[in-house]
């Protein structure tokens, strides 16, 4: 008989399940396309030069050439006052080829975050983060017209494992507007029972311990360790954080903020960092932003 070292988690490849979503989505398009002769249109602000939020921007846009997005591309500079970037909103709200408006975060300290995005249309947001669209999130028997990006990737990658989420012990780590929050709130509408684990909880082990789910996005490195997970247990790390490692080229390499090589030995699942999560987000973005045109196009 094997011994428990032997233990292997399954890996949840993200890289190659949001591969198989993009091929659904761009056969989607060519749909839309022939029938309406219409496409779907994604907007994509950016305001400054941040290194992280060009890489990722340009991964979104490369993503929609390669499904057949229409991408307008709207660049600003650091300084741009707030009431100019929120004209640009206005603009792209009302363009009728643009049915996904993005803006990319974080945004110079000098513009209200909270203001701007709530000037993107409803129908549009295909960040999900609209306060309308987070508030119908929070609401039982209501439904927002976009999930966020991100927490919406996480339950992807769970039921397309075949992994199922009712009645299941959920643990998320970490309380963010951008995946804590959302995720939670996902898992609970999925009927998971969730705790929320956040830098205020007296002992984080112990509740992680319990958890037949737990979804990691508290954005430090290697945090959870193995000793906290429950043999056969779905670990799905959101976190992307840089540790030094003079032997990669670029002087540093990714880790989650899961102890990945530990985790492998008990975990029944668990993600990779990278190729977990992240091409999930660009994905969901796709995917948030074909059902936005639907809407509009089919109607």
């Amino acid at each position: 008989m094997a011994s428990p070292s032997d233990h292997k988690a399954t890996i949840i490849d993200g890289k190659a399940i949001a591969q198989t979503i993009r091929s659904e989505i761009a056969a989607e398009v060519r749909q839309l396309s022939q029938k309406y002769g219409k496409v779907p249109g994604l907007a994509v602000l950016i305001v400054g030069n941040r290194k992280d939020s060009q890489s990722y921007v340009g991964m979104k846009r490369k993503a929609c050439a390669e499904v057949g997005i229409k991408s307008f591309d709207v660049d600003l500079p650091e300084d741009v006052p707030e009431s100019e970037l929120i004209s640009k909103v206005h603009e792209l709200n009302s363009n009728p080829d643009v049915h996904g408006i993005l803006v990319q975060l974080p945004l110079p300290k000098h513009i209200n975050e909270e203001k701007v995005l709530s000037e993107i249309s409803l129908e549009k947001d295909v960040d999900g983060f609209h306060p309308l669209n987070i508030g119908k999130l929070a609401m039982k028997g209501r439904e927002p017209l976009f999930h966020p990006c991100t927490p919406k990737g996480c339950l992807e990658l769970l039921s397309r494992s075949g992994i199922s989420i009712r009645g299941k012990q959920a643990v998320v780590v970490g309380r963010s507007n951008i995946v804590g929050l959302p995720v939670s709130l996902l898992l609970l509408k999925a009927d998971a029972t969730v705790s929320i684990v956040h830098s205020r909880t007296p002992d984080p082990e112990r509740l992680v311990r319990e958890a037949d789910i737990i979804i990691a996005a508290a954005g430090q490195a290697m945090m959870i360790k193995g000793s906290w997970i429950k043999p056969g247990a779905a670990v799905i790390d959101v976190g992307t954080n840089a540790v030094d490692d003079p032997t990669k080229k670029a002087g540093y390499r990714l880790v989650g903020d899961v102890d990945f090589q530990e985790a492998c030995k008990v975990a029944g699942w668990i993600t990779p960092v990278p190729g977990g999560v992240g091409p999930m987000t660009v994905a969901m973005l796709l995917r948030n932003t074909i059902d936005g045109a639907k809407r509009v196009i089919e109607q």
